[in-house]
């Protein structure tokens, strides 16, 4: 144990070290190559790893509390890195099933990872009962670089808040505790198998026999270790492939929509993190999610308020428009309605000039756009967003890009098939 605490220590001590020769290189390239702050910010983010790879996808993804250019920017902050060598991975299992041999557990454990990101590896294996399953190990070391990161965090935020008191973005030290509780929940794996088994219990209480999510083997399972069913299918961005597996690619992306829609109403969370290496066309037929790493919580109520707004929008009531967003959002002052309504009619009558129609169907940068600008005018009265609502909106932006691919053609939005707000009582197990 003594070992164990010493050597976090000292890797503490090696990753400040780290940090500050990185941020040094970062301040010798912006004084001679002169690339945007953004631009550099997420260079210097990919190089220093994990954490900061995470803390540029909230920014990306939380354009509520950063600059248009930063979250533009750190859209393309990439979660894949080089995969460790296989004896760090026995490593991790072997401190993981201590006093256990893992040829009682596994038959075989596949050497070469089918993926690498940040924080887990992941490596294909099959139990010794037989079963086909997938290894997600967290890499060493992960947790006390992820600890030892926000604590400069932290310190580099406190620092700020002292030297610029008027900093545009006064509660900083409240976005660091949000990114600190989202990031811990991310390396520890039980609660990833909880949101595996809350979604499948949604699938079973729904009916819904045509998506599904892998097994956990809690067993087999720590906070460093997830064990699941392995799912066997091909991606929804390759139209012929898909076309071989379903008669009709527009159903196969209707029914993962619906499925999806329905977890945002019935489910104690929804997939944050939907993107095409997450979603599968199984061999069966079925829709495969996986990865449930990344997941989010809204209220129904505000769900139901963001399609009626997307309702109001559709049909240019600008008065809908601005009620709805008030029951998307929260205020402590008094609203006027109808000079909000005003601004949003200046927001969107020059988009909405050509088709009213066209606003789900513009192309992602477009869409971001506008929820950043609708964002926007809502905090200047005074509406504060849901932490998850840019979740939302990301999610979105994927099926923008699966449409694309299989359903080019149509209007997936205006297909009586989608259901996009589920009437369906929540049952006992589920939010509320």
């Amino acid at each position: 144990m003594k070992r164990n605490i010493l050597f976090d220590g000292l890797r503490s001590v090696a990753r400040i070290g780290e940090t500050v020769i990185v941020a040094a290189q970062a301040g010798v390239k912006y004084a001679t190559e002169k690339p945007s702050n953004a631009k550099l910010m997420r260079e210097t983010f990919e190089s220093l790893g994990s954490t900061y790879i995470k803390l540029g996808q909230f920014i990306a993804s939380t354009p509520s509390l950063f600059p248009r250019e930063y979250v533009q920017e750190f859209q393309g902050c990439l979660d894949q890195t080089p995969s460790l060598p296989f004896s760090y991975i026995q490593q991790v299992l072997a401190d993981e099933f201590e006093g256990k041999n893992l040829n009682e557990i596994f038959s075989f454990i596949d050497e070469k990872p089918l993926g690498s990101a940040s924080i887990a590896q992941v490596h294909a294996a099959r139990l010794v009962t037989g079963e086909d399953v997938v290894l997600k190990v967290q890499k060493p070391g992960v947790e006390t670089i992820l600890y030892t990161d926000l604590n400069v965090v932290h310190w580099a935020t406190k620092l700020l808040e002292k030297a610029v008191p008027k900093i545009k973005f006064a509660s900083l030290s409240d976005i660091v505790d949000e990114i600190k509780t989202r990031m811990v929940r991310e390396v520890d794996f039980i609660e990833e198998a909880q949101n595996l088994d809350d979604f499948i219990q949604y699938l079973n209480v729904s009916g819904n026999q045509a998506a599904t999510a892998p097994k956990v083997y809690h067993q087999f399972s720590t906070r460093r270790v997830l064990t699941m069913q392995r799912l066997y299918g091909v991606s929804l961005t390759d139209f012929d492939v898909v076309k071989k597996y379903a008669k009709d690619p527009t159903q196969v992306l209707i029914t993962a929509m619906n499925t999806w829609f329905g977890s945002l109403m019935l489910c104690k969370s929804f997939h944050a993190d939907l993107h095409a290496g997450n979603l599968m066309l199984l061999e069966d037929g079925r829709i495969g999610f996986i990865d449930f790493g990344i997941v989010g919580q809204l209220n129904p109520e505000v769900w139901t308020a963001c399609m009626a707004f997307m309702d109001a929008l559709q049909h240019t009531n600008y008065t809908a428009m601005a009620e709805n967003m008030l029951k998307m959002g929260m205020t402590h002052q008094k609203i006027d309605t109808q000079v909000l309504a005003d601004d949003l009619e200046r927001l969107f009558s020059g988009v909405l000039l050509a088709d009213p129609q066209e606003i789900l169907s513009s192309n992602p940068a477009d869409l971001n756009d506008i929820m950043m600008d609708m964002i926007g005018v809502g905090e200047r009265h005074g509406i504060k967003f849901p932490r998850d609502f840019a979740l939302l909106f990301k999610q979105m932006l994927y099926f923008d890009r699966f449409m694309r691919v299989l359903a080019p053609y149509t209007d997936i939005y205006a297909d009586q098939r989608l259901k996009m707000v589920h009437n369906i009582e929540p049952a006992s197990f589920l939010k509320h």
